[in-house]
């Protein structure tokens, strides 16, 4: 069983444009009945693929987001998106349906939501095979993968509240975050280093995608084309039906 084909054409594109990995994320905000259903997006940095070896045709998609974010609510409330993925460099978009898994610290009260969705996911899902996956190990190798100034973009005040004292007071946060090294720091530099560090890891939510459709539509040559792929399972093994469709 292989790697679907919309899956080789975006590890294809991105190898060629390594820095369209720019994702928006579509999501529901019910937070505010007297408007009812509200649609969001936003962008999000995609960052990996994850397979398992024994069953490539099932990948997630992962990204990341801070715990703090409105977002995190309406995943909780409605666990599923729409991913939407222009890629300039070769004309080609990708619109993923998918379920939505949240992964934060195992110290946060969201994580038993992780665990108890994670243990209860059905066959046919990606994240179902990995379900003895070390995530919390993932998550902390995800972060600290980043640089030390995209690190700190996890330590500021919560998103989106006021910014009280201006620009003044931003000034203020930490504008890189670097592994504390208790071997090469000074008392008072790791202490600092350290509160900070597990202050924006705290804040660190992998953002886990696993897709069950997948519209592909590519304008790099003449003619336009488009294709549907919905996961399907035939003969008890899962992949990946396609439709060419009117692009």
């Amino acid at each position: 069983m292989s790697a679907p084909r919309w899956k080789t054409a975006i590890e294809k594109t991105i190898s060629q444009f390594k820095n369209q990995i720019v994702i928006q994320i579509a999501t529901i905000d019910t937070t505010r009945p007297e408007l009812g259903p509200i649609p969001r997006v936003r962008s999000h940095i995609f960052r990996s693929f994850l397979d398992s070896p024994d069953v490539p045709a099932l990948p997630l998609l992962i990204s990341s987001t801070d715990i703090r974010t409105p977002k995190v609510g309406q995943l909780t409330t409605t666990p599923r998106a729409e991913v939407a993925w222009w890629i300039e460099g070769t004309r080609q978009q990708f619109r993923i349906i998918a379920d939505v898994y949240l992964l934060p610290p195992t110290t946060h009260a969201l994580y038993a939501e992780f665990a108890q969705r994670l243990a209860g996911a059905a066959d046919g899902t990606a994240v179902a095979l990995f379900k003895h996956e070390n995530w919390e190990l993932r998550r902390v190798n995800s972060f600290k993968s980043l640089s030390p100034t995209m690190k700190a973009s996890w330590c500021r005040p919560t998103p989106g509240t006021r910014l009280e004292g201006g620009q003044e007071e931003a000034k203020k946060w930490p504008q890189r975050v670097d592994e504390p090294d208790v071997t090469s720091m000074p008392k008072e530099e790791y202490e600092e280093a350290k509160r900070i560090w597990d202050l924006a890891l705290g804040n660190f939510v992998l953002v886990i995608i696993d897709p069950f459709e997948v519209d592909f539509v590519d304008l790099s040559t003449p003619p336009d084309r488009r294709s549907i792929f919905r996961k399907t399972k035939q003969n008890g093994k899962w992949s990946w039906e396609e439709d060419e469709v009117v692009p």
